[in-house]
């Protein structure tokens, strides 16, 4: 069983529900080490300073924070942990919102709640009634000195805890190029883009969708750790993307999609 990375109760008026929290996502890319070429000796990583080129003891290493460039206003760690949130046990539900009052955007870490010994019919009494309303507990919550934000909901028999961005971590919409209300499809495009979107429609399975990248870097790595001689393909070169008449793009996607699948059609 994996082990819990924090312990506390849920708060929500005068209720508690004793729980732990533990990691829900784990996440599987393929990560490398730095070695020396010809002799595949680890590369370690100096600190230097910019001005001599000499290495920096780590005793002699301060926190700045660039004001303008090159000018730094120093912050001792001492005065970082007077502004630290203090560590509470505690997950305090401030609010209950609808689900799809919240874009996934601000979604950031999911993680698991189970319930601690004895809180097991509080646990399974806040899961239900937020099932059977539909809400979701927006709560605050201190994880090693940092305060975050946080959306609780059911997710099956679980409790499922989401950090959250905060909404000036999400950048504003209205300072990117994206096409108002002067640019209109007509009514003929826009019912073939929904026909297509209709015909590709299906039920989400997390386990069709596969990492394909990350099969083929494993399977390189296997070969290779097993003597195996590799032979490079050479990649084909990118095609610049051709400006295409966009009724006529629908019209054959949208025949392509029946001719694969014609008894969904």
């Amino acid at each position: 069983m994996p082990r819990a990375i924090w312990s506390g109760s849920i708060s929500f008026g005068l209720v508690n529900v004793p729980v732990k929290l533990f990691t829900a996502v784990q996440p599987k890319d393929v990560r490398f080490n730095q070695l020396e070429a010809g002799t595949g000796a680890r590369i370690k990583q100096k600190r230097v300073s910019a001005q001599t080129g000499e290495e920096v003891a780590f005793d002699n290493i301060v926190k700045g924070y660039e004001i303008a460039p090159d000018r730094y206003v120093v912050i001792t760690p001492e005065e970082l942990e007077s502004l630290d949130a203090k560590a509470t046990h505690s997950i305090d539900i401030e609010d209950f919102v609808d689900l799809d009052q919240i874009d996934p955007i601000f979604f950031e870490r999911p993680y698991y709640l189970v319930p601690e010994a004895g809180g097991t019919k509080a646990y399974a009494l806040l899961r239900d009634a937020m099932r059977d309303s539909g809400k979701v507990g927006i709560a605050r919550l201190v994880l090693r000195t940092k305060q975050y934000l946080a959306a609780i909901r059911p997710l099956g028999d679980a409790l499922v805890l989401e950090t959250l961005l905060y909404g000036d971590e999400v950048v504003d919409q209205e300072s990117l190029e994206l096409p108002g209300d002067d640019v209109e499809a007509s009514d003929r495009e826009l019912k073939i883009a929904r026909q297509l979107i209709e015909s590709l429609t299906d039920d989400f399975d997390p386990e069709k969708y596969r990492d394909e990248y990350r099969e083929r870097v494993l399977e390189l790595i296997e070969r290779k750790a097993e003597g195996q001689e590799v032979v490079l393909q050479e990649a084909a070169a990118e095609e610049t993307a051709e400006v295409v008449d966009l009724m006529a793009a629908l019209e054959a996607s949208l025949d392509a999609v029946r001719k694969a699948d014609p008894k969904g059609a």
